[in-house]
């Protein structure tokens, strides 16, 4: 009872700053607008300011908030509209990124808006707006206005592929914080961990028991999507440019470490005088970065968003497009995951290469995609490759692909199977059909579906 009775007492507090500080808020939400952070059109519906008109009939809410937490929330969106064409879905995100890639892989029939900022004003307007029966919230967006307000108004709140970073469980597990996030869980009916220890972790933060279910990383569905006609006849003219030529991608390169992959391309470039690197970085705007770096080292780079061809001479591409990495890694057996060389780092969701049976090397800053590496090592040891030194270890196994083919089909075999698997997994653990249902009948059942979830919340044993 105390501990209730503090998190209301810090939900006061936060509820209060929150109000304080709205009109600062809006002035940073001005200056990310000019800095090119905010949608220049849409950014009043960061304020609750809709920008569609709210459909008559019930309407159930999807938030994430960039672009990896949206796509794995599509598989569920896509289920939900197939079985249940009556029902009208929302679908928020926060960043440009996620905005831009996903509002071209939604079902038409999805309202598409951006996600109101968490002050009692923007988050009270939007739930007043689209009044929504169910919220699904995807990974870790944990707003205290957004949960509590909704909860207040009636509103069941679900949260899938949930998870916790070690950053945010150590400060929410601070005597006041703890307090808050106990009383945020506990208007939960519904929590889909990813992984077993992110479970115990909300168990840790005091997350009820029964609410609590485990059904697997929602990031290894992703790969199930298809790829429009134009996209496929790129990929294939692509691939034509790049035949007789050796070829590996670094994925979702972070700033920095252009530097760790260039060094990689010229050794190996010194035994390969046809090796082309592809670079994808994490966001576009590094092309800058990366086109001065690759001037300082002489190498020939052709960059993606010029819509130039690959030549003989060139040396590096470079894909500074924004959601095209799971068809990219079609273009190469070779996948190096950044995000994971340099310290401060927590790495990148790797499933879509293995979806698409690239040979997987990652570094050791992989934060909560541990669980990942652990999945696909207990499949099969040969299924990813941990490296804690790039220069030292992405050569050598780069040099031996490149030499011993039948050992290297084994790799690319293993890592293929262990991908199909674990998506298989995933989707029929999910068991989307009861999900669906689950999900609509937590606004005709309320919080009886504490009870209803451990019934029909059923899924296979794998």
């Amino acid at each position: 009872m105390k501990r209730v009775e503090k998190g209301k007492w810090a939900y006061t507090v936060y509820r209060a700053v929150t109000y304080t500080l709205s009109p600062f808020v809006y002035l940073h939400l001005q200056w990310r607008r000019l800095k090119g952070l905010e949608h220049p059109l849409r950014w009043p519906e960061r304020l609750a300011r809709p920008s569609l008109p709210r459909p008559p009939g019930p309407l159930l809410c999807f938030h994430a908030v960039s672009l990896g937490e949206g796509m794995a929330a599509i598989p569920v969106i896509n289920h939900c509209v197939s079985q249940r064409p009556d029902l009208n879905v929302l679908m928020t995100t926060t960043t440009n990124s996620a905005f831009e890639v996903i509002k071209d892989r939604l079902p038409s029939c999805v309202l598409y808006q951006f996600a109101p900022l968490d002050t009692p004003a923007a988050v009270d307007s939007f739930l007043g707006y689209w009044r929504p029966n169910a919220i699904v919230l995807m990974e870790s967006e944990l707003w205290p206005n957004l949960i509590l307000s909704a909860s207040k108004k009636g509103i069941v709140v679900a949260l899938l592929n949930a998870r916790v970073s070690e950053k945010s469980f150590s400060r929410w597990s601070g005597t006041i914080a703890q307090s808050l996030i106990m009383l945020m869980l506990s208007k939960f009916s519904l929590i889909i961990p990813l992984s077993t220890l992110q479970a115990i972790n909300f168990q840790l933060l005091h997350a009820p028991p029964f609410v609590i279910n485990f059904a697997g990383d929602l990031k290894y569905a992703t790969g199930e999507t298809d790829d429009s006609k134009k996209m496929n006849a790129e990929i294939k003219d692509l691939q034509i440019q790049l035949s007789n030529r050796q070829v590996w991608m670094a994925s979702s390169i972070h700033d920095g470490e252009e530097g760790v992959i260039l060094a990689v391309h010229n050794d190996l470039l010194q035994k390969y005088p046809d090796l082309i690197t592809i670079i994808v970085p994490r966001h576009p705007q590094q092309r800058e970065q990366i086109s001065l770096a690759l001037q300082r080292e002489g190498l020939e780079a052709v960059f993606r968003s010029q819509e130039k061809k690959i030549m003989p001479s060139t040396n590096v591409y470079v894909a500074d497009t924004l959601g095209e990495l799971r068809s990219l890694y079609r273009l190469t057996p070779v996948a190096v995951m950044g995000g994971s060389f340099l310290p401060g780092l927590t790495g990148h969701n790797f499933s879509e290469a293995a979806a698409a049976g690239c040979a997987i090397l990652t570094g050791h800053h992989i934060g909560h995609f541990s669980h990942m590496v652990a999945s696909m090592l207990h499949l099969n040891p040969m299924a990813v490759l941990q490296v804690r030194k790039a220069s030292s270890s992405l050569c050598p196994f780069q040099d031996y692909s490149f030499c011993n083919h039948k050992c290297y089909e084994t790799t690319l075999t293993a890592t293929w199977q262990v991908g199909k698997c674990l998506s298989s997994q995933v989707l029929s653990t999910y068991s989307f059909m009861d999900l669906t249902q689950c999900i609509i009948c937590l606004y005709w059942l309320g919080k009886s579906f504490k009870v209803y979830n451990i019934i029909f919340f059923s899924f296979k044993e794998s």
